[in-house]
């Protein structure tokens, strides 16, 4: 029981490194299956020693070593189909939802997930001879049976990933230069103009398209607000378009980087793990090429979790970037919504250790747990209660990004705390 995985550099798919089972009973136990993890002969001559861009994960820079896992290496979760793409492997392969069954939806699902790595056995099939002439923008937003049905064939629904998981529909997809809509996968590199995350809402309840709608506006509100943000995404007739950033097309094909999650970093070979913030800070500190940058770029973020109602800030919704430039950077906001509105009640799962009550931070208590990472945490202190003007300003800039006027009601008195807590941050408090 083996999968081969590959990774993409400069303009080819390459055998890097293999994971195998111990043994056929190990399929039943699911990702905690233990096994054998290690690089290609050939692809460690080339590459000893390396990380970053040119290595499967982080936590496995480029060796000889043999290494014997109790369970499957973290990154390959970020691979491994999950949410509503998981119901969908699952039908296709006709097999219920059980542990047993993540070792088959590795292996048919893990062939073109973002980042820069895939699974060879589900690898999609040579472009040769492609001759699809796409779809139309309306058919995409229709979401018609010939667009479905070819989407399916494709596997452009979302294979798993750090940045492209959860229970909302969603499709990568590939536009080519004359504007037409592929399954990403389906268009070979050389006709590929730009590359989409399409999402739908994921179902039919007024609050699951309130959830996508607003967050194509939390976008806008945390670029305005100075984080680091994609280029700008669109909302239209119940479908969000996000412009990819593992992708980067030039005259000589398409450009492929690395992503990883902070939980993958963390070593988390789980989904939806209670996931203390110092340890993803931590994962930060050790991985980061500017650990304080991305650190301090980390908190703020999760400031505007807490003030704009993100309760969905598990340790897969954030990633590391791995460029080709051999630089690993916290990778630019994604799945950044609403999330306190869906209706099964999703809680925020990954928390500052003895620092939040009620999941509201104590801002000031929270930045003390970062001096092990070599934090200024006196500085940082300061910056945050600075920032507590921009919180107060959030409802005006809200409203200028398009957020729902209701929604800003709602949320008047969380940004509140927010801004209070941010206040008390600041260092005099501190001797």
């Amino acid at each position: 029981m083996k999968c081969d995985i590959e990774i993409f550099l400069r303009g080819t798919w390459v055998k890097a490194a293999s994971f195998e089972l111990n043994d056929a009973g190990e399929v039943d136990k699911g990702v905690q299956g233990a096994g054998f993890f290690e690089y290609d002969l050939d692809y460690a001559l080339d590459h000893l020693n390396a990380g970053g861009v040119d290595a499967v994960s982080c936590r496995f820079p480029v060796d000889f070593e043999y290494r014997r896992l109790p369970g499957w290496p973290a990154f390959l979760l970020d691979i491994l189909p999950a949410g509503a793409n998981r119901r969908f492997f699952l039908n296709e392969l006709g097999i219920e939802n059980r542990p047993g069954a993540d070792w088959p939806l590795l292996l048919k699902g893990g062939g073109n997930p973002p980042g820069n790595i895939r699974i060879a056995q589900a690898a999609p099939p040579s472009k040769k001879g492609f001759s699809h002439e796409g779809f139309r923008y309306e058919e995409v937003l229709d979401r018609g049976e010939d667009f479905i049905e070819y989407a399916r064939e494709n596997n452009a629904p979302v294979a798993g990933s750090s940045g492209a998981q959860g229970e909302a529909p969603k499709f990568l997809l590939t536009q080519d230069r004359g504007g037409r809509w592929h399954a990403d996968g389906a268009l070979p590199d050389d006709l590929a103009h730009r590359h989409w995350l399409v999402k739908f809402p994921r179902g039919k309840k007024p609050s699951d398209r309130d959830i996508l709608r607003n967050e194509g506006a939390y976008h806008c509100v945390a670029r305005k607000v100075g984080l680091n943000v994609g280029a700008p995404v669109r909302f239209d007739a119940d479908a969000l378009f996000v412009p990819r950033f593992d992708r980067e097309t030039v005259e000589t094909g398409v450009h492929r980087f690395g992503l990883e999650s902070l939980a993958s970093l963390s070593n988390v070979p789980s989904f939806g793990a209670p996931v203390p913030m110092e340890t993803l800070c931590g994962a930060i500190s050790r991985f980061s090429s500017d650990p304080a940058a991305d650190i301090r770029e980390f908190v703020f973020r999760d400031v505007l979790n807490a003030a704009l109602g993100n309760t969905d800030n598990h340790g897969r919704n954030s990633a590391v970037l791995k460029t080709l430039d051999g630089a690993v950077r916290l990778a630019p906001l994604f799945d950044f919504a609403p999330m306190f509105l869906d209706d099964q009640g999703i809680p925020r799962i990954c928390r500052w250790t003895g620092a939040e009550s009620g999941g509201m931070p104590d801002w000031g208590d929270a930045v003390e747990n970062l001096k092990t990472f070599g934090m200024d945490a006196k500085a940082l202190r300061a910056e945050l209660a600075g920032f507590s003007g921009t919180v107060e300003r959030l409802p005006d800039i809200m409203a200028g990004c398009g957020v729902d006027g209701w929604l800003i009601e709602r949320l008047f008195r969380r940004i509140g705390s927010v801004r209070a807590s941010l206040q008390n941050a600041e260092p005099a408090v501190y001797s």
